[in-house]
């Protein structure tokens, strides 16, 4: 397969260094940029099926946007259970073909401050700042960064989504069995 344009359905910082990373791993000539597109979901997504929702989207209105041979969309948003609310994050690589990926992780609980502020309205990166006192979130370590003391930040957290979403791509013969 050959993949040499891929557009990253957002201008967020993070999202594209992450696309980046592990799109080049695959296919070191690959062209990766940025394609602002909405999501169609709120801001602060709910639930996993609502999170994925906006990803999908978003790597198909990027892919679209320009014609590339992959879109990639990244999306985070919040789960609230029984047990309190925990963050999740979803990739979905959709190739021009039709076919696509999909990729889920970083679930980690939250602070019952944070998930109060998220409750009453706030999106989960601004929430973030207010009840740890930092600025800009979500465009830097993101909350994984703060709540895991910096060991893992939210580029690294996401290079692990877009590696699950790209498995149908890299090792297709597994996939069409």
């Amino acid at each position: 397969m050959t993949i040499r344009t891929v557009a990253v359905g957002s201008g967020n910082p993070v999202k594209l260094a992450a696309a980046a990373v592990v799109i080049r791993g695959y296919f070191a000539e690959a062209e990766v940029a940025p394609q602002v597109v909405s999501s169609g979901v709120p801001d602060q997504p709910f639930g996993d099926e609502e999170t994925i929702a906006g990803a999908r989207e978003r790597a198909r209105r990027a892919r679209e946007a320009v014609d590339a041979d992959l879109g990639v969309g990244l999306e985070g948003g919040v789960v609230d259970g029984p047990s309190g609310m925990r963050t999740c994050a979803w990739c979905v690589v959709v190739h021009r073909d039709g076919r696509e990926g999909v990729g889920g992780s970083l679930v980690m609980p939250l602070p019952d401050g944070v998930a109060q502020l998220i409750r009453a309205g706030e999106e989960l990166g601004y929430a973030m700042d207010h009840f740890a006192n930092e600025r800009g979130t979500k465009h830097g370590k993101g909350a994984v960064g703060i709540l895991t003391a910096g060991k893992i930040d939210r580029q690294a957290a996401y290079e692990v989504l877009v590696t699950y979403a790209m498995a149908p791509f890299v090792t297709p013969s597994l996939y069409e069995r």
